[in-house]
């Protein structure tokens, strides 16, 4: 057999064919440009998921779906949770990195949790961060870093009907002694007063308006888990005594401690009560039953009017972040930088009424529009969610239970101070 012989310069051509040839043509595979064409496979879209709480379910579909066809490469499968489930599940759902590309979490306790493990991804240097109003994401940074980006910005406080606070000659009190004597006057005239949901997120809305002028410090959670304040102090004793008030002077309604959210929600919107022991992210759902309420936001001043510090609480919470398991972080953070659009943010916060702290938002939704005036209230951040750790959470929330169902306030804080106790020993 006879060997053809080549020139140099065709040997050398010969070999580069060859070598290209193994290595699949000069293009290469598809897959090989996964991370930046967000194609996985020959052509195949890479899937992403998004878990978070919020119920507004129809926007975020039409959002999503606006983001594909901006992004032919990538496909959002989306999962929606109860906000109560979500706190407790969605840690053990990251772990893997198959759930939750892109995430929403609670500030406080269960970002700090999540950042202890190590979930999130650094978006420090992040184009997108410089969507977000810089004052507004600072519940999504640590050690400097920016974990997360809330998307949300609500206000604790309840949710009053103006049309009956008008129809009593009432106002927004200014202190606690006009505060009761408005309740008395809905209460006298078969209004209740406040409609609480005691079975769920009620203790742990209620008591941030509640505690912020007893405790004006702002620190005052933070010194609790570091035992430098107990809960048997005046400043808790004081907060839980008045809830008691409120309960022994059927200023809830019967039976508050069954009631949930959408049960509360419901007597409100029916005009069976004047106030909504929630906040601002309720009116969407009032709304809906009721559109021809009038709705404006109070909260109640457990001091006298000279000594009030704070006119209300806020807090930026579902905070998105990408999954530090994630086999998809570039798709992730494209997703994250389009929902940063201001165009986007506006869509979603209109329809849910709910203010986002996105830059430059246009906010025509009416409810977002009574409620605006709040961002140049003094508020100051939720309290609760400064609660670092779950149990002393758990036990600060039980005491206020504790004293609805007839607990005395010093007996109430005594039991959770032992809860506290508890949780710091060494």
């Amino acid at each position: 057999m006879m060997l053809k012989k080549y020139s140099f310069p065709a040997a050398i051509l010969l070999l580069l064919a060859l070598i290209l040839a193994a290595c699949g043509g000069i293009g290469g595979d598809a897959s090989s440009n996964t991370a930046s064409s967000g194609n996985s496979g020959a052509g195949k879209p890479v899937e992403i998921s998004f878990i978070h709480w919020q119920g507004d379910v129809p926007v975020w579909n039409e959002i999503i779906k606006d983001f594909e066809q901006e992004n032919p490469g990538i496909k959002v499968s989306m999962q929606t949770f109860p906000s109560e489930q979500y706190q407790t599940t969605a840690q053990v759902k990251l772990l893997d990195g198959s759930v939750g590309d892109v995430f929403a979490s609670f500030p406080g306790a269960q970002f700090e949790s999540i950042a202890k493990a190590g979930l999130y991804t650094d978006l420090t240097n992040e184009a997108f961060v410089q969507s977000f109003v810089p004052e507004l994401i600072k519940s999504g940074a640590k050690d400097g870093k920016q974990y997360a980006l809330p998307y949300s910005l609500v206000y604790n406080i309840p949710v009053y009907n103006v049309g009956l606070f008008e129809q009593y000659n009432l106002s927004p009190p200014k202190d606690w002694d006009s505060f009761l004597a408005a309740s008395e006057t809905l209460k006298s005239n078969g209004i209740i007063p406040i409609a609480f949901p005691g079975a769920d997120i009620g203790p742990g809305q209620f008591m941030n308006p509640m505690m912020m002028n007893n405790a004006p410090d702002e620190e005052v959670f933070q010194k609790l888990e570091k035992g430098e304040t107990k809960l048997t102090d005046e400043w808790w004793t004081t907060t839980l005594s008045q809830f008691k008030e409120l309960n022994d002077k059927g200023y809830f309604q019967p039976d508050s401690l069954g009631t949930n959210t959408d049960a509360a929600i419901a007597l409100f919107s029916q005009g069976k009560a004047a106030m909504l022991a929630t906040g601002s992210y309720s009116i969407a759902a009032v709304l809906k039953a009721s559109p021809e309420l009038k709705l404006d936001l109070l909260a109640p001043i457990t001091v006298p009017a000279d000594q009030a510090i704070y006119e209300g609480i806020h807090t930026t919470t579902f905070m998105l972040g990408v999954n530090s398991k994630s086999k998809h972080p570039e798709e992730a953070k494209a997703f994250i930088s389009y929902l940063g659009k201001k165009e986007v943010a506006g869509k979603v916060a209109n329809a849910a009424n709910q203010n986002i702290p996105v830059k430059d938002i246009e906010y025509t939704s009416p409810a977002l529009q009574v409620i605006s005036g709040w961002a140049d209230k003094k508020t100051r951040f939720q309290p609760r969610y400064l609660i670092t750790n779950i149990e002393i959470q758990k036990a600060v929330t039980g005491s206020i239970q504790a004293v609805i169902a007839g607990d005395s306030a010093e007996g109430a804080a005594s039991s959770a101070q032992a809860i506290v106790d508890q949780q710091l020993k060494p």
